[in-house]
C-alpha cells in the first residue's frame, strides 16, 4: 500500500509540474499574442478610419451635404463588421449603422474623427467608429494561439506525460528499494531481533537515515545485552544475602546453629546488603527518570573533600593503601547537593581502594577550569582494559566478572556516580591504562 502510495504521489506531483509548466506558457503566449493582435488591430482600425474618411470626403463633395448617406454607412458596417455613426457639425446623427439613433444629437464619451470640408475650409461632420470588444479580441487570440502552437502543446504534454511515468517508475524503484529495506528491518527489530541492519549503498537523506537507523539498531542491542545483564546480575546480587539469610534462619531452625550475638550480627550484615542494593537501585531509577531532587546550596569545596577523604582513610589504611587530598590554598566555593557529591566521591574512593593493591597510593586532586571545578581521583592499581572503558559507567557492569564483592560491591556505584553529577549540569570520565592505574575526573559548577 505504501509502494502504491508513493508512486502514485510521484505521478501526481510529476504530472502537476507539466501542467503547469504548460499551462503557465500558454498564458504568457496568449498574452503576448493579445498584444501583438491588439496593436495590429489598431493600425487596421486607423486604415479604415482613413478609407472611411476619403470614402465620405468623396460622397460629401459630389453631393455637397449628406443627404442619403444612411445607406452608405449601413455598407461600410457591414463591410467592415463595427458600428458606424456620423454627425453632421451641430452634433446631430446623419448616418447610424445600426439604424438606432439616427436624427438624435451624439455626445459619446470618446471622442470621434473630425470630418473636414475638401476644400479644407470647415468641418463637415465627425465620424464615430466602435471598436471590437475585448471579448471579441480574447477570443480571437485564443483561436490563433490554439491554432498555431495549440497542437505542440498537445503532443508535448502527451510526451512529457509518457516521460513522467518512466521518472516515476525508475524513481519509485531507486527510492523504495531502502525504504522496503527500512521496513522490513524495522519489522524484524520490532519483534526482537536486534542483530538486524540495513544495508543501503546511498550517500542521499535516505543513506543518512539509514546510517542512523543502524546506529539506533546498535544502541537497541547494546541497551538490551545490557537489559538482560542487569537482570541477571540484580538477581544474583539479591540471591545471595538472600541465600546467606535462608541459610543463617534454617541452621537456627534446625538447631545446627544459636540465635546469639554473631549469628545476628551475620543476618543484620546481610540485611544491611540488600537495604544498600535496594536505596541504589531506587536512587538509579529517579535519577535516570528525572525525578532526582537536589538541595543545592554554596558550599566550601575545601572542607566538602577532605571530609570524603577522612570518611575513607580507615578503609584505605586497613588495606594498606595510601590516601591522600593534594588540595591549593585556595578553592572557590560550589554551588552543589553536598550529600550528592559526598556520595559520587564515596564511590569513587570505594573502587579506587578495591582495585588498588597493598602498598598503593590514591589521590584526590582538584583544579578550576572556567566556571567549573574538577576534582580527580588518581591510583596506581591494576588498570582498566580499554575494551571496558566505554561500559565501566554501566550499571551492574564490572571488570571482574567473577562478580566478588570484593572487587566491585554491587556494580551500582560508578552509575549513580555518573547520574548525579549529571543532574547536577557536570561531566564524568575515566583515563586509565593497565597495570597502570586509573583517573576518574568530575565537574561541578563553581559558585557564583
Amino acid at each position: 500500500m505504501m509502494i502504491y502510495s508513493l508512486r502514485f504521489r510521484l505521478l501526481i506531483a510529476f504530472t502537476m509540474v507539466i501542467v503547469v509548466t504548460i499551462g503557465t506558457v500558454f498564458f504568457f503566449l496568449n498574452q503576448a499574442t493579445r498584444n501583438e493582435i491588439r496593436e495590429f488591430e489598431k493600425r487596421i482600425d486607423q486604415a479604415r478610419a482613413i478609407r472611411m474618411e476619403t470614402e465620405l470626403f468623396r460622397y460629401y463633395s459630389r453631393r455637397g451635404n449628406w443627404a442619403g448617406i444612411q445607406t452608405f454607412v449601413e455598407q461600410l458596417g457591414n463591410l467592415y463588421g463595427q458600428r458606424i455613426i456620423l454627425t453632421d457639425t451641430a452634433g446631430i446623427v446623419v448616418a447610424d449603422s445600426a439604424e438606432i439613433i439616427l436624427g438624435e444629437p451624439y455626445r459619446p464619451n470618446s471622442p470621434g474623427q473630425i470630418l473636414e470640408s475638401p476644400w479644407r475650409t470647415d468641418d463637415i461632420g465627425t465620424l464615430y467608429v466602435t471598436p471590437q470588444s475585448s471579448a471579441e479580441l480574447e477570443i480571437a487570440s485564443l483561436q490563433i494561439t490554439f491554432k498555431a502552437v495549440g497542437l505542440f502543446f498537445i503532443w508535448g504534454g502527451l510526451i512529457a506525460a509518457a516521460i513522467a511515468l518512466i521518472m516515476t517508475f525508475f524513481l519509485s524503484r531507486r527510492i523504495l528499494a531502502p525504504v522496503k529495506s527500512l521496513t522490513s528491518t524495522a519489522r524484524l527489530l520490532g519483534r526482537g531481533d536486534f542483530s538486524q541492519r540495513v544495508d543501503v549503498n546511498d550517500r542521499s537523506e535516505l543513506g543518512e537515515l539509514a546510517d542512523t537507523f543502524n546506529l539506533m539498531a546498535g544502541n537497541l542491542e547494546r541497551t538490551e545485552l545490557l537489559r538482560r545483564d542487569m537482570i541477571a546480575d540484580a538477581a544474583h546480587e539479591l540471591r545471595t544475602p538472600l541465600s546467606n539469610i535462608r541459610g543463617y534462619l534454617e541452621a537456627i531452625r534446625d538447631g545446627v546453629a544459636e540465635p546469639d550475638a554473631n549469628t545476628i550480627r551475620s543476618l543484620d550484615e546481610e540485611a544491611i546488603i540488600l537495604s544498600r542494593l535496594a536505596d541504589d537501585l531506587q536512587e538509579l531509577s529517579l535519577a535516570e527518570a528525572g525525578e532526582l531532587k537536589l538541595n543545592c546550596r554554596t558550599e566550601d569545596s575545601a572542607i566538602l573533600i577532605q571530609q570524603a577523604v577522612d570518611a575513607r582513610d580507615v578503609q584505605a589504611t586497613a588495606k594498606g593503601v595510601s590516601l591522600s587530598a593534594e588540595l591549593p590554598d585556595e578553592l572557590p566555593p560550589i554551588n552543589v547537593d553536598s550529600h550528592r557529591i559526598s556520595q559520587v566521591l564515596r564511590n569513587m574512593l570505594e573502587n579506587a581502594i578495591a582495585h588498588t593493591p597493598e602498598g598503593g597510593n590514591i589521590s584526590v586532586t582538584v583544579k578550576t577550569k572556567d566556571r567549573w571545578l574538577e576534582i580527580s581521583v588518581t591510583d596506581n592499581g591494576e588498570g582498566i582494559p580499554p575494551e571496558d572503558q566505554p561500559n565501566i559507567f554501566e550499571r551492574f557492569y564490572r571488570i571482574d566478572k567473577s562478580r566478588t564483592r570484593a572487587t566491585g560491591g554491587s556494580g551500582l556505584g560508578l552509575t549513580i556516580a555518573k547520574r548525579l553529577v549529571e543532574v547536577h549540569g557536570g561531566n564524568i570520565e575515566v583515563q586509565s591504562e593497565p597495570g597502570k592505574g586509573s583517573r576518574f575526573s568530575f565537574t561541578v559548577p563553581v559558585a557564583e
